[in-house]
């Protein structure tokens, strides 16, 4: 009788053991999904700009669709943090990015309408609309502070280097597009106190360096070698911009090193 009931408290200390361990790892799961969701947020509006900066000078129905489908992404990276239960951020914390989020929207729209209507952009309104994109970009980004600092979440030292990176490039390829594309670009060359370009090519390079370092093998270790090697060939068009650079090249191989970067964070969630 004794030994039955010592196997029944065995058996139940077991379960609970079990029950918690399965709990941590699903709020862990939880509050990386929610970064994940943070993350993203931040590249597709950048990808939307960089778009809107191409369509300014094109017009093209291509690149428009290119600026629906960002914007579309970012709407449900934004809706995913909102029904989040990982519990990282208040209601009204969400809400605030959210309200920033509608107001980049709308600035789009009516830059969009702009180029439609009258074949070029309003100066006044692109201005307010890159500001605003680095607005949002930055509250986004104290969110995502606070939250790997929250309780409910882990990170790792290599993946929040290659989302850093992530975001590095796609603000550089923003910069870029406003200041190829812009049919103002002697006057406009993206948000009005955004880092210059130069700067921001250093930055990306410690940032790879940061995930660079252990160790990488199989799949890893090609896909950093594909990033290294696509930044190698366009890091002097960032570092040191002129006109005769070819933008559609720059284009292309920034978004080649995006989603390398991406699949980065993706081998190095697995292998965490």
């Amino acid at each position: 009788m004794k030994d039955a009931r010592l196997r029944v408290r065995s058996l139940a200390t077991a379960l609970m053991l079990l029950l918690i361990t399965s709990l941590t790892v699903r709020a862990q799961e939880q509050g990386d999904g929610f970064l994940s969701d943070l993350h993203s947020f931040r590249i597709s509006n950048y990808m939307a700009l960089d778009a809107y900066y191409r369509f300014s000078a094109s017009g093209d129905t291509e690149t428009l669709n290119e600026i629906v489908a960002a914007i579309n992404e970012a709407n449900e990276s934004m809706n995913a943090v909102a029904d989040s239960t990982a519990g990282v951020l208040s209601g009204e914390q969400v809400e605030s990015l959210n309200e920033e989020f509608d107001k980049f929207k709308d600035l789009m729209r009516s830059n969009i309408n702009d180029v439609r209507n009258t074949g070029y952009p309003d100066l006044r309104l692109v201005s307010d609309m890159a500001n605003q994109a680095l607005l949002m970009s930055e509250v986004a980004s104290e969110m995502y502070i606070v939250a790997r600092e929250s309780s409910e979440t882990e990170s790792n030292n290599r993946i929040e280097a290659a989302r850093s990176a992530a975001v590095t490039m796609a603000q550089m390829m923003g910069k870029y597009s406003a200041r190829t594309h812009s049919s103002v670009a002697q006057t406009f060359q993206g948000s009005s106190n955004d880092m210059p370009l130069d700067e921001q090519a250093k930055q990306f390079e410690t940032l790879l360096s940061q995930v660079a370092e252990g160790n990488a093998e199989g799949s890893l270790k090609k896909t950093l070698n594909d990033v290294t090697s696509k930044w190698e060939f366009i890091r002097g068009s960032y570092v040191n911009y002129n006109d005769n650079n070819v933008a559609f090249v720059i284009d292309r191989y920034s978004k080649g090193i995006l989603d390398s970067l991406a699949t980065t964070i993706d081998l190095l969630r697995e292998s965490a």
